[in-house]
């Protein structure tokens, strides 16, 4: 962290950061806290799931110490800070929402004409239950583009650190997976915690390749602010 603060650009300094937890295990449901389970604040940078791997480097990007890492994934991850089941950001949409000050939701103006909205009741299944018991199902607007239209001029106009979520049009949910969008050279990634059985751990996926059966996209794009 005291390295990556001498990067000024957000996307770059993601960028460092992120590509010293390549190889790292995937795990999912890492967190503690349920509508039965007191929440516990977690830091587990041995083993992520595609939403923790975000909110660590997320957080990182805005540390220049262990203790202000700490501090600023309490922030990252809780609406306000404050430490609960209810205030955790369980949805990506909501995890730009109430980092607004430092993410921006960078969709609409990137995909101009092509992009989709559409509204959800998040957190409600078809059959009326919820996916997270406890939490209260709330509309959210949503805007994607579709993958069709993520064409050249599209992928030019992304950054290395983006952050990427991959829209689903299952009811109930904005996005099935997430991870940050990655330039070297003449090559672009997706750089991810995959839970696919062949990886397992975090990865860099050609990104043309990975979003070629998906949906679409929302992307996000982090603030070069001081912190």
């Amino acid at each position: 962290m005291q390295e990556s603060s001498k990067i000024n650009d957000g996307g770059l300094r993601i960028e460092f950061l992120s590509r010293h937890f390549l190889g790292t295990l995937y795990q999912e449901s890492t967190l503690i806290g349920d509508i039965n389970t007191p929440e516990t604040f977690v830091i587990n940078l041995k083993e992520v799931d595609c939403f923790t791997f975000l909110d660590y480097i997320e957080s990182m990007r805005r540390s220049f110490s262990f203790s202000e890492f700490r501090n600023n994934l309490r922030k990252v991850r809780y609406r306000g800070g404050q430490i609960s089941f209810e205030n955790r950001n369980h949805f990506f949409t909501d995890w730009q929402k109430n980092n607004a000050r430092f993410i921006n939701d960078i969709t609409e103006q990137l995909g101009g004409r092509h992009v989709i909205n559409f509204s959800k009741i998040l957190n409600r299944k078809p059959d009326g239950t919820h996916f997270l018991p406890g939490i209260e199902p709330k509309e959210r607007f949503i805007h994607y583009v579709p993958v069709d239209a993520v064409d050249d001029l599209i992928i030019r106009e992304l950054r290395t650190g983006d952050y990427i979520g991959i829209y689903t049009k299952k009811q109930g949910l904005d996005v099935s997976h997430v991870g940050i969008f990655i330039k070297e050279k003449n090559d672009i990634y997706l750089r991810h915690a995959s839970s696919l059985k062949e990886y397992r751990k975090v990865v860099d996926q050609d990104f043309r390749d990975y979003i070629a059966e998906k949906t679409g996209i929302l992307v996000l794009r982090s603030e070069n602010s001081s912190f």
